[in-house]
Formats: C-alpha cells, sequence, structure tokens
C-alpha cells in the first residue's frame, strides 16, 4: 500500500534527541526522521553515506578539516569514512536517508547508539 507521509505529523509524534525513527523505506535505504539538540558524537561510517536534510532550524556538522552549516531546506552527503560531529544550538529536526544497516553513532559504540530502531 502507497503511504503519504506528513513529516510534520511524524515529528509531532516524539520527542527524544537523537534517537532516529523510521518513517519510511526506499529498496534498501531507511528515510528517518530525528530531533538533534545539542553537540553528538565524533564518528564515521565505515561503508554508508549519510544524507541530512535540515526541516527545521539550523545544523552544524563539524569535520576535522571545517564545518558544515545546514539551514532549514538544505542538505549535505556525508561521505563514509569522514569524521563528522553534528551538533544542535537549538532543537534541529532532521531527515536522515541511510542504508538500513546504519547505526546512528557509526563506528563508536555508546550510550547514544540506537541499534533497535523504532518507527514512526
Amino acid at each position: 500500500m502507497i503511504e503519504k507521509v506528513n513529516l510534520a505529523q511524524k515529528l509531532a509524534a516524539f520527542s527524544e534527541h537523537w534517537s532516529p525513527r523510521i518513517a519510511g523505506e526506499v529498496n534498501d535505504f531507511h528515510v528517518k526522521l530525528v530531533k538533534l539538540k545539542g553537540e553528538f558524537v565524533w564518528h564515521h561510517h565505515d561503508v554508508e553515506d549519510e544524507l541530512f536534510l535540515v526541516i527545521k532550524g539550523r545544523l552544524v556538522i563539524k569535520l576535522r578539516d571545517g564545518e558544515i552549516v545546514l539551514d532549514e531546506g538544505e542538505f549535505a552527503v556525508i561521505p563514509h569514512g569522514v569524521e563528522h560531529l553534528p551538533v544542535a544550538e537549538d532543537e534541529v529536526h532532521v531527515l536522515l536517508f541511510e542504508p538500513k544497516e546504519t547505526l546512528n553513532t557509526g563506528n563508536v559504540q555508546n550510550d547514544r547508539t540506537v541499534s533497535d530502531l523504532k518507527s514512526v
């Protein structure tokens, strides 16, 4: 069955930060929604590229050699192997598009690792 997805409704269904939710699937990829606030953790993904699309707010993605600032309606693809640190001064709503097996903390395992994703 084909489902129409309303991003605002899906984002209103949860309040936790740094806890991605599955909003849809495209082949072997998840469309994830996540709310970010504060600083995450330096990490990289060995084989998966990551697309960050800012729906609301401003996201800074720190890189070892600079940073990328994403405002509403902008996205960036972080290639696999590139170490990065997402930072959200205020709450940011983000759509992630990445392979299903992608862990949010990549090569790092800590208390922010979400290995059992919930759907929203």
